[in-house]
Protein backbone atom coordinates (compact mmCIF):
# COMPACT_ATOMS: atom_id res chain seq x y z
CA UNK A 1 0.00 0.00 0.00
CA UNK A 2 1.33 3.42 -1.10
CA UNK A 3 4.58 1.97 -2.49
CA UNK A 4 3.92 3.67 -5.83
CA UNK A 5 1.96 6.66 -4.52
CA UNK A 6 3.19 9.97 -5.91
CA UNK A 7 1.96 12.10 -3.01
CA UNK A 8 4.55 13.58 -0.64
CA UNK A 9 4.16 13.93 3.12
CA UNK A 10 6.49 16.04 5.28
CA UNK A 11 7.62 14.25 8.44
CA UNK A 12 9.39 15.02 11.71
CA UNK A 13 11.44 12.92 14.10
CA UNK A 14 10.88 14.84 17.35
CA UNK A 15 13.63 13.94 19.80
CA UNK A 16 14.46 15.65 23.05
CA UNK A 17 17.73 16.99 21.58
CA UNK A 18 17.05 17.35 17.85
CA UNK A 19 14.15 17.87 15.49
CA UNK A 20 14.84 16.02 12.23
CA UNK A 21 12.65 17.06 9.28
CA UNK A 22 12.18 15.10 6.06
CA UNK A 23 9.68 14.13 3.36
CA UNK A 24 8.43 10.71 2.23
CA UNK A 25 7.07 9.56 -1.13
CA UNK A 26 6.28 5.90 -1.83
CA UNK A 27 8.14 4.85 1.37
CA UNK A 28 11.28 6.65 0.16
CA UNK A 29 12.90 9.71 1.68
CA UNK A 30 12.95 12.33 -1.08
CA UNK A 31 14.95 15.11 0.63
CA UNK A 32 18.11 15.16 2.69
CA UNK A 33 17.03 15.19 6.36
CA UNK A 34 17.22 18.61 8.01
CA UNK A 35 18.36 18.64 11.63
CA UNK A 36 17.62 21.56 13.99
CA UNK A 37 18.15 21.90 17.73
CA UNK A 38 15.02 21.03 19.70
CA UNK A 39 13.55 23.72 21.95
CA UNK A 40 11.77 22.50 25.07
CA UNK A 41 11.60 25.54 27.36
CA UNK A 42 9.86 28.19 25.21
CA UNK A 43 6.67 27.36 23.34
CA UNK A 44 6.88 30.26 20.88
CA UNK A 45 10.44 29.36 19.96
CA UNK A 46 9.57 25.65 19.76
CA UNK A 47 6.79 26.31 17.26
CA UNK A 48 9.06 28.71 15.37
CA UNK A 49 11.66 25.95 14.96
CA UNK A 50 8.96 23.57 13.67
CA UNK A 51 7.87 26.12 11.08
CA UNK A 52 11.47 26.82 10.11
CA UNK A 53 12.21 23.12 9.61
CA UNK A 54 9.15 22.40 7.50
CA UNK A 55 9.78 25.54 5.42
CA UNK A 56 13.26 24.20 4.69
CA UNK A 57 11.75 20.90 3.58
CA UNK A 58 9.29 22.74 1.33
CA UNK A 59 12.19 24.59 -0.28
CA UNK A 60 14.10 21.33 -0.80
CA UNK A 61 11.03 19.80 -2.51
CA UNK A 62 11.02 22.56 -5.12
CA UNK A 63 7.90 22.39 -7.30
CA UNK A 64 6.57 19.29 -5.52
CA UNK A 65 3.79 20.27 -3.14
CA UNK A 66 3.30 18.15 0.00
CA UNK A 67 -0.22 16.99 0.76
CA UNK A 68 0.21 16.77 4.54
CA UNK A 69 2.46 16.97 7.57
CA UNK A 70 2.57 13.84 9.73
CA UNK A 71 4.78 12.90 12.67
CA UNK A 72 5.09 11.32 16.09
CA UNK A 73 5.23 13.47 19.20
CA UNK A 74 5.41 12.44 22.86
CA UNK A 75 2.22 12.22 24.92
CA UNK A 76 0.05 12.75 26.83
CA UNK A 77 -1.92 14.26 23.98
CA UNK A 78 -5.26 14.48 22.24
CA UNK A 79 -3.81 13.28 18.97
CA UNK A 80 -7.11 13.37 17.12
CA UNK A 81 -7.30 17.15 17.56
CA UNK A 82 -3.54 17.75 17.42
CA UNK A 83 -3.31 18.94 21.03
CA UNK A 84 -0.12 18.16 22.96
CA UNK A 85 -0.52 18.01 26.74
CA UNK A 86 1.87 18.39 29.68
CA UNK A 87 5.16 16.77 28.68
CA UNK A 88 7.80 16.01 31.32
CA UNK A 89 10.68 16.61 28.89
CA UNK A 90 9.12 19.72 27.34
CA UNK A 91 8.28 22.08 30.22
CA UNK A 92 6.90 24.72 27.84
CA UNK A 93 3.97 22.42 27.03
CA UNK A 94 1.61 23.22 29.87
CA UNK A 95 -2.15 23.27 29.75
CA UNK A 96 -2.36 21.93 26.20
CA UNK A 97 -0.75 23.28 23.02
CA UNK A 98 -2.69 23.20 19.75
CA UNK A 99 0.32 22.16 17.68
CA UNK A 100 -1.64 20.44 14.90
CA UNK A 101 -4.06 23.31 14.23
CA UNK A 102 -1.19 25.83 14.41
CA UNK A 103 0.82 23.99 11.75
CA UNK A 104 -2.30 23.39 9.62
CA UNK A 105 -3.05 27.13 9.66
CA UNK A 106 0.56 27.97 8.84
CA UNK A 107 1.02 25.55 5.92
CA UNK A 108 -2.61 25.23 4.77
CA UNK A 109 -2.41 21.42 4.60
CA UNK A 110 -3.68 18.68 6.95
CA UNK A 111 -1.51 17.87 9.95
CA UNK A 112 -1.52 14.45 11.64
CA UNK A 113 0.15 13.74 14.98
CA UNK A 114 0.33 10.37 16.70
CA UNK A 115 2.53 8.57 19.21
CA UNK A 116 5.66 6.71 18.18
CA UNK A 117 4.37 3.27 19.24
CA UNK A 118 1.35 3.56 16.94
CA UNK A 119 3.32 4.83 13.97
CA UNK A 120 6.08 2.24 14.50
CA UNK A 121 3.49 -0.55 14.35
CA UNK A 122 1.82 0.97 11.28
CA UNK A 123 5.11 1.34 9.43
CA UNK A 124 6.09 -2.26 10.19
CA UNK A 125 2.65 -3.54 9.14
CA UNK A 126 2.59 -1.76 5.78
CA UNK A 127 6.24 -1.51 4.75
CA UNK A 128 8.31 -3.53 7.22
CA UNK A 129 8.21 -6.96 8.83
CA UNK A 130 4.61 -7.96 8.04
CA UNK A 131 4.96 -7.81 4.24
CA UNK A 132 8.44 -9.36 4.51
CA UNK A 133 7.10 -12.31 6.51
CA UNK A 134 4.14 -12.78 4.17
CA UNK A 135 6.55 -12.75 1.22
CA UNK A 136 8.65 -15.47 2.88
CA UNK A 137 5.50 -17.53 3.49
CA UNK A 138 4.58 -17.23 -0.19
CA UNK A 139 8.10 -18.21 -1.28
CA UNK A 140 7.99 -21.26 0.99
CA UNK A 141 4.75 -22.45 -0.60
CA UNK A 142 2.61 -21.79 2.47
CA UNK A 143 -0.95 -20.59 1.98
CA UNK A 144 -0.92 -18.83 5.36
CA UNK A 145 -0.87 -15.00 5.47
CA UNK A 146 -0.84 -12.60 8.43
CA UNK A 147 -2.91 -9.42 8.62
CA UNK A 148 -2.40 -8.26 12.22
CA UNK A 149 0.61 -6.90 14.06
CA UNK A 150 1.61 -5.88 17.57
CA UNK A 151 4.50 -3.42 17.46
CA UNK A 152 6.53 -2.69 20.60
CA UNK A 153 9.29 -0.15 21.27
CA UNK A 154 11.84 -0.78 24.02
CA UNK A 155 13.78 2.30 25.06
CA UNK A 156 13.35 5.09 27.59
CA UNK A 157 9.86 3.69 27.94
CA UNK A 158 7.76 0.74 26.74
CA UNK A 159 5.61 1.75 23.78
CA UNK A 160 3.17 -0.16 21.67
CA UNK A 161 0.80 -0.07 18.72
CA UNK A 162 -1.68 -2.41 17.07
CA UNK A 163 -2.62 -2.85 13.41
CA UNK A 164 -5.66 -4.96 12.53
CA UNK A 165 -6.13 -5.94 8.88
CA UNK A 166 -4.15 -2.94 7.66
CA UNK A 167 -5.87 -0.44 9.93
CA UNK A 168 -4.20 1.29 12.87
CA UNK A 169 -5.98 0.83 16.19
CA UNK A 170 -5.98 4.30 17.72
CA UNK A 171 -8.88 3.70 20.11
CA UNK A 172 -11.71 6.02 21.13
CA UNK A 173 -9.38 7.97 23.43
CA UNK A 174 -6.19 7.70 21.39
CA UNK A 175 -4.89 5.06 23.82
CA UNK A 176 -4.97 1.99 21.59
CA UNK A 177 -1.90 -0.20 22.02
CA UNK A 178 -0.72 1.40 25.27
CA UNK A 179 1.20 -1.38 27.02
CA UNK A 180 3.53 0.63 29.25
CA UNK A 181 1.14 0.74 32.22
CA UNK A 182 0.07 -2.90 32.17
CA UNK A 183 0.54 -4.65 35.50
CA UNK A 184 4.13 -5.75 36.09
CA UNK A 185 4.15 -9.54 36.49
CA UNK A 186 7.18 -9.46 38.80
CA UNK A 187 6.16 -6.39 40.82
CA UNK A 188 2.33 -6.41 40.76
CA UNK A 189 2.03 -2.94 42.29
CA UNK A 190 4.19 -1.42 39.56
CA UNK A 191 3.70 -0.75 35.87
CA UNK A 192 5.35 -3.01 33.30
CA UNK A 193 7.57 -0.17 32.04
CA UNK A 194 9.53 -0.30 35.32
CA UNK A 195 10.93 -3.64 34.15
CA UNK A 196 10.88 -3.01 30.38
CA UNK A 197 13.01 0.07 29.75
CA UNK A 198 16.55 1.40 29.73
CA UNK A 199 16.39 2.14 33.44
CA UNK A 200 15.23 -1.43 34.11
CA UNK A 201 18.23 -3.00 32.36
CA UNK A 202 20.61 -0.74 34.28
CA UNK A 203 18.85 -1.35 37.61
CA UNK A 204 18.79 -5.14 37.34
CA UNK A 205 22.41 -5.28 36.22
CA UNK A 206 23.59 -3.25 39.23
CA UNK A 207 21.37 -5.25 41.60
CA UNK A 208 23.20 -8.38 40.46
CA UNK A 209 26.62 -6.75 40.11
CA UNK A 210 26.84 -4.31 43.04
CA UNK A 211 30.62 -4.29 42.72
CA UNK A 212 30.31 -2.50 39.34
CA UNK A 213 29.56 1.17 40.10
CA UNK A 214 29.98 2.42 36.54
CA UNK A 215 27.16 4.28 34.78
CA UNK A 216 26.54 1.79 31.97
CA UNK A 217 24.17 1.98 29.03
CA UNK A 218 22.18 -1.04 27.77
CA UNK A 219 24.65 -1.22 24.89
CA UNK A 220 27.50 -1.47 27.39
CA UNK A 221 25.64 -4.17 29.32
CA UNK A 222 24.96 -6.02 26.07
CA UNK A 223 28.68 -6.09 25.28
CA UNK A 224 29.35 -7.39 28.80
CA UNK A 225 26.78 -10.15 28.25
CA UNK A 226 28.63 -11.15 25.07
CA UNK A 227 32.00 -11.17 26.83
CA UNK A 228 33.22 -8.30 24.66
CA UNK A 229 33.59 -5.82 27.54
CA UNK A 230 34.70 -5.97 31.14
CA UNK A 231 31.96 -6.59 33.68
CA UNK A 232 29.70 -9.22 35.22
CA UNK A 233 28.45 -11.27 32.26
CA UNK A 234 26.00 -13.28 34.36
CA UNK A 235 24.41 -10.11 35.76
CA UNK A 236 24.18 -8.66 32.25
CA UNK A 237 22.39 -11.74 30.94
CA UNK A 238 20.07 -11.66 33.96
CA UNK A 239 19.15 -8.03 33.22
CA UNK A 240 18.06 -8.78 29.65
CA UNK A 241 16.45 -12.07 30.64
CA UNK A 242 14.23 -10.36 33.21
CA UNK A 243 13.22 -7.71 30.69
CA UNK A 244 12.27 -10.47 28.25
CA UNK A 245 10.13 -12.34 30.79
CA UNK A 246 8.23 -9.25 31.98
CA UNK A 247 7.74 -7.98 28.42
CA UNK A 248 6.45 -11.42 27.45
CA UNK A 249 3.68 -11.24 30.05
CA UNK A 250 2.44 -7.98 28.53
CA UNK A 251 2.75 -9.44 25.04
CA UNK A 252 0.78 -12.55 26.05
CA UNK A 253 -2.15 -10.46 27.25
CA UNK A 254 -2.04 -8.23 24.18
CA UNK A 255 -1.51 -10.92 21.55
CA UNK A 256 -4.34 -13.03 22.97
CA UNK A 257 -6.56 -10.20 21.69
CA UNK A 258 -4.59 -9.04 18.62
CA UNK A 259 -3.60 -12.52 17.29
CA UNK A 260 -0.84 -11.47 14.92
CA UNK A 261 2.90 -11.03 14.46
CA UNK A 262 5.02 -9.33 17.17
CA UNK A 263 7.68 -6.85 16.01
CA UNK A 264 10.04 -5.16 18.45
CA UNK A 265 11.96 -1.93 17.92
CA UNK A 266 13.60 0.82 19.95
CA UNK A 267 17.16 1.17 21.22
CA UNK A 268 17.08 -1.89 23.49
CA UNK A 269 15.84 -4.05 20.61
CA UNK A 270 19.43 -4.04 19.35
CA UNK A 271 20.06 -6.51 22.19
CA UNK A 272 17.41 -8.93 20.87
CA UNK A 273 19.87 -11.86 21.06
CA UNK A 274 19.81 -11.57 24.86
CA UNK A 275 16.09 -10.77 25.16
CA UNK A 276 14.30 -13.13 22.79
CA UNK A 277 15.20 -16.50 24.37
CA UNK A 278 13.50 -15.69 27.69
CA UNK A 279 10.72 -13.77 25.96
CA UNK A 280 9.70 -16.56 23.57
CA UNK A 281 10.11 -19.22 26.28
CA UNK A 282 7.70 -17.29 28.51
CA UNK A 283 5.23 -16.87 25.65
CA UNK A 284 5.19 -20.66 25.27
CA UNK A 285 4.70 -21.35 29.00
CA UNK A 286 1.55 -22.85 30.53
CA UNK A 287 -1.07 -21.96 33.12
CA UNK A 288 -3.12 -24.28 35.28
CA UNK A 289 -6.75 -24.77 36.21
CA UNK A 290 -8.29 -25.85 39.54
CA UNK A 291 -8.83 -29.27 37.95
CA UNK A 292 -5.09 -29.66 37.55
CA UNK A 293 -5.25 -29.27 33.79
CA UNK A 294 -2.54 -27.24 32.05
CA UNK A 295 -3.20 -24.78 29.24
CA UNK A 296 -0.80 -22.77 27.06
CA UNK A 297 -0.63 -19.04 27.80
CA UNK A 298 -1.39 -18.47 24.13
CA UNK A 299 -3.68 -20.36 21.79
CA UNK A 300 -0.89 -20.16 19.23
CA UNK A 301 2.72 -21.30 19.49
CA UNK A 302 5.33 -18.51 19.49
CA UNK A 303 8.40 -18.82 17.25
CA UNK A 304 11.62 -16.80 17.39
CA UNK A 305 11.93 -15.58 13.80
CA UNK A 306 15.46 -14.27 14.38
CA UNK A 307 16.94 -17.77 14.38
CA UNK A 308 16.92 -20.14 11.39
CA UNK A 309 15.26 -23.07 13.13
CA UNK A 310 12.49 -20.83 14.46
CA UNK A 311 11.84 -19.25 11.07
CA UNK A 312 11.95 -22.63 9.29
CA UNK A 313 9.32 -24.11 11.64
CA UNK A 314 7.18 -21.00 11.37
CA UNK A 315 7.21 -21.09 7.55
CA UNK A 316 6.20 -24.76 7.32
CA UNK A 317 2.72 -25.23 5.93
CA UNK A 318 1.36 -27.96 8.18
CA UNK A 319 -2.21 -27.57 6.95
CA UNK A 320 -4.03 -30.60 5.65
CA UNK A 321 -6.86 -31.19 3.23
CA UNK A 322 -10.32 -32.01 4.53
CA UNK A 323 -13.04 -33.40 2.27
CA UNK A 324 -16.30 -31.51 1.92
CA UNK A 325 -19.09 -33.99 2.52
CA UNK A 326 -21.38 -34.48 -0.43
CA UNK A 327 -18.87 -33.21 -2.98
CA UNK A 328 -15.51 -34.11 -4.39
CA UNK A 329 -13.94 -30.91 -3.10
CA UNK A 330 -11.23 -30.55 -0.48
CA UNK A 331 -10.45 -27.48 1.62
CA UNK A 332 -7.38 -26.49 3.64
CA UNK A 333 -7.49 -26.98 7.39
CA UNK A 334 -4.95 -24.93 9.35
CA UNK A 335 -4.89 -27.08 12.47
CA UNK A 336 -1.74 -25.43 13.90
CA UNK A 337 -1.80 -21.87 15.14
CA UNK A 338 1.39 -19.81 15.13
CA UNK A 339 2.75 -16.39 15.92
CA UNK A 340 6.22 -15.04 15.31
CA UNK A 341 8.44 -12.64 17.25
CA UNK A 342 11.05 -10.59 15.45
CA UNK A 343 12.78 -7.20 15.43
CA UNK A 344 12.58 -4.25 13.05
CA UNK A 345 14.91 -4.66 10.10
CA UNK A 346 14.14 -1.28 8.53
CA UNK A 347 14.93 0.45 11.84
CA UNK A 348 12.67 2.09 14.38
CA UNK A 349 13.04 5.64 13.10
CA UNK A 350 12.36 4.59 9.50
CA UNK A 351 9.34 2.53 10.55
CA UNK A 352 7.90 5.52 12.44
CA UNK A 353 8.43 7.78 9.40
CA UNK A 354 6.78 5.24 7.11
CA UNK A 355 3.92 4.90 9.59
CA UNK A 356 3.45 8.66 9.71
CA UNK A 357 3.43 8.79 5.91
CA UNK A 358 0.89 5.98 5.55
CA UNK A 359 -1.32 7.27 8.36
CA UNK A 360 -1.62 10.67 6.67
CA UNK A 361 -2.52 9.18 3.29
CA UNK A 362 -4.94 6.64 4.77
CA UNK A 363 -6.76 9.37 6.70
CA UNK A 364 -6.91 11.67 3.67
CA UNK A 365 -8.28 8.83 1.51
CA UNK A 366 -10.82 7.84 4.17
CA UNK A 367 -12.08 11.40 4.63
Amino acid sequence: MYENDKRVVMTLDAGGTNFVFSAIQGYREVVEPIRLDAVNDNIERCLQVLVEGFRMVEKALGDVKPVAISFAFPGPADYGHGIIGDLPNFPCFRGGVAMGPFLADTFNIPVFINNDGNLFAYGEALAGELPRINSLLAESGSAKRYRNLLGLTLGTGFGGGVVIDGKLLTGDNGCGGDVWLMRNVKYPNLITEESVSIRAVKRVYHENAPEDARDLSPKDISLIAEGKAEGNASAARTAFGELGRVAADAIIHAIDIVDGIVVIGGGIANSWRHIFPSLVKEMNSTLGAFSGAQFPCLQMKAFDLTVKEGMDEFLKDNSKKVKVLGSGREVSYFNETKTGVTYSRIGTSTAISFGAYAYALATIDRD
